[in-house]
C-alpha cells in the first residue's frame, strides 16, 4: 500500500491509545493524518517523493524507530522524521538526529512542541517535493525516453542537481552527455551563474584552464575530455578541486565529460588517477541508444514531429517495416544520429534502407527534368528553413560544398537572408 500524497503526517506507535490521542490532536489542528501501530507497514507505505513528515516512537516490536529511520534514510535522506522517546533515552535520540532524524520529542508529549515542529518543517518538505517534481518534468522534456535506464538517469539528476558536487558524465558520443551537464547546471543552486563549455583539446596550458575557471566563477564549467589537457594542467585542476573541498566553498562546479570507459584512460596514463578520483565521486553513465531499444520509435516520432513543425510540413506516415529497420539499426551515433535521420525523413530523404532513397512519387505530373529541379529546390529550401539560412550548416547537412550550394541556390532564386528572417 502506497500512502496518498494528501496525507501530511504519518504517526507510528504500537500503543493504540497513545496513537489515537496523537491523531486526534493533529486532526483537530487541521492536519491530514495516517496512524499505524505496525512499523513494518511504513516501509511499504512511504516513497521517495512523499511530501509529508513521519512521527515515530523509538521502541516498537517488529521494527525499532532506529531501524525504521535507517530504511527511510535509504529511501530519501531528506524525508523528515521526528522521533518520540522516553526521558531516559535522550542519548539514543541524539544519536538518531546524528543519523538523519529531523528532531526528537520526549514523553509525555507536549502538543505545542509537536505542532511547532510540524508547522516549521512540513511546508519546507512540500516545497522541496514541488521543486523535485518540476525538475523531473523539466528533465523529461529534454532528456527523452521512458526506458528504465533513462528514467534512472533523470531521477539521479533531480537528486544531484541541487548539490554543488563535481560530476563525471560518461558515455558514447551522441548519447546525451552535454544535455545532462546542461540540466545539472540549470537545476542547480548555481544556475544564475555562467555555464562555460570548453574542450580538453582546446586547453594547451594551465593558463587556458585558469581563464576558463575565471569565466565560470560562481557557476559551472563543462569540461569535455579532460584527459586531453597537459598533465601539469590536470595536476593544477586537482589542487583547485582539493582546495575547494577543504574550504567547503564551491567557486566553480566542474562537470567533466568522457567516453564510456574513463578507467581505461587512467590505465593508459593519460588521465591522472587523482583527477579521476575527484571527478568520479558522482558518476552518470549514459547508456547507448542500442541498449534502450524501446525508446527508438517514440524518439524518432518526436524528432520527426519537431522537424515538420519547424519546416511547416505535414507529418508523413511511417511504414511499419521502416520502424522495424530503425529498431534493428546499431545507432553508433546514438540519439544524435537518430535525430538526423528523423530530420532527413521530414524532407523526404529515407535513410537506413540499404541505400539512401527518397520517398516515391505517386504519379508523374511533369517531365522528369522538371521534377528533378522541383525536388532539388524543395530539398534546399527545407534545409534553409531548418537551419535558418546558415549556409555552413546547410552545406554540411546536404553534404555539398558551399560553392556548389550557392550555385544551386542561384539557379532556384533562393536567398539565404529570406530564411534567416523567417527563422
Amino acid at each position: 500500500m502506497i500512502m496518498n500524497n494528501d496525507i501530511e503526517v504519518l504517526i507510528i506507535d504500537d500503543d493504540q491509545d497513545v496513537l489515537e490521542s496523537y491523531q486526534q490532536l493533529l486532526e483537530m489542528s487541521g492536519y491530514k493524518v495516517q496512524a499505524i501501530t505496525d512499523p513494518t507497514l511504513a516501509t511499504s507505505m512511504l516513497h521517495r517523493n512523499w511530501p509529508g513528515v513521519v512521527v515515530t516512537d523509538m521502541y516498537m516490536p517488529g521494527l525499532s524507530g532506529m531501524e525504521l529511520l535507517e530504511h527511510i534514510q535509504g529511501l530519501d535522506p531528506e524525508l523528515p522524521v521526528i522521533m518520540i522517546t522516553g526521558h531516559g533515552d535522550i542519548p539514543m535520540a541524539v544519536d538518531a538526529v546524528k543519523r538523519g532524524a529531523l528532531d526528537f520529542l520526549q514523553k509525555p508529549l507536549q502538543p505545542k512542541e509537536l505542532l511547532a515542529l510540524l508547522d516549521k518543517h512540513l511546508p519546507v518538505r512540500k516545497e522541496k517535493i514541488g521543486i523535485r517534481t518540476a525538475m523531473t518534468q523539466s528533465a523529461s522534456e529534454v532528456l527523452l525516453g521512458e526506458s528504465p535506464l533513462i528514467v534512472k538517469i533523470r531521477e539521479k539528476i533531480t537528486q544531484i542537481a541541487l548539490t554543488s558536487k563535481d560530476v563525471l558524465v560518461e558515455g558514447e558520443s551522441g548519447s546525451g552527455r552535454h544535455t545532462v551537464t546542461k540540466l545539472l547546471h540549470q537545476q542547480s543552486t548555481l544556475n544564475k551563474g555562467p555555464f562555460v563549455v570548453t574542450q580538453g583539446t582546446s586547453i594547451s596550458c594551465t593558463a587556458d584552464l585558469q581563464r576558463a575557471m575565471i569565466s565560470a566563477r560562481s557557476g559551472t564549467l563543462s569540461l569535455s575530455q579532460p584527459q586531453e589537457m597537459p598533465i601539469e594542467t590536470q595536476q593544477w585542476l586537482c589542487r583547485f578541486l582539493l582546495e575547494q573541498e577543504r574550504q567547503n566553498k564551491k567557486e566553480v562546479r566542474v562537470l567533466a565529460i568522457t567516453g564510456a570507459n574513463p578507467e581505461a584512460l587512467v590505465e593508459q596514463e593519460i588521465l591522472l588517477p587523482e583527477l579521476f578520483y575527484f571527478l568520479s565521486q558522482v558518476r552518470f553513465q549514459l547508456p547507448p541508444l542500442r541498449q534502450r531499444v524501446c525508446d527508438i520509435t517514440p524518439l524518432f516520432k518526436y524528432f520527426l514531429k519537431q522537424s515538420c513543425q519547424k519546416l511547416h510540413k505535414t507529418l508523413p506516415s511511417i511504414d511499419k517495416a521502416y520502424i522495424n529497420t530503425l529498431n534493428r539499426h546499431e545507432w553508433t551515433g546514438n540519439v544524435l544520429e537518430l535525430k538526423n535521420v528523423a530530420e532527413l525523413y521530414a524532407i523526404g530523404i529515407v535513410k537506413l534502407t540499404g541505400q539512401d532513397r527518397t520517398k516515391p512519387l505517386e504519379h508523374m505530373s511533369s517531365p522528369l527534368d522538371d521534377l528533378v529541379d522541383s525536388y532539388e529546390k524543395q530539398v534546399i529550401e527545407d534545409a534553409l528553413y531548418l537551419f535558418a539560412g546558415r549556409i555552413n550548416d546547410v552545406s554540411n547537412y546536404l553534404q555539398i560544398p558551399r560553392k556548389k550550394l550557392y550555385l544551386r541556390m542561384k539557379k532556384h532564386s533562393l536567398d539565404k537572408a529570406e530564411y534567416k528572417a523567417r527563422g
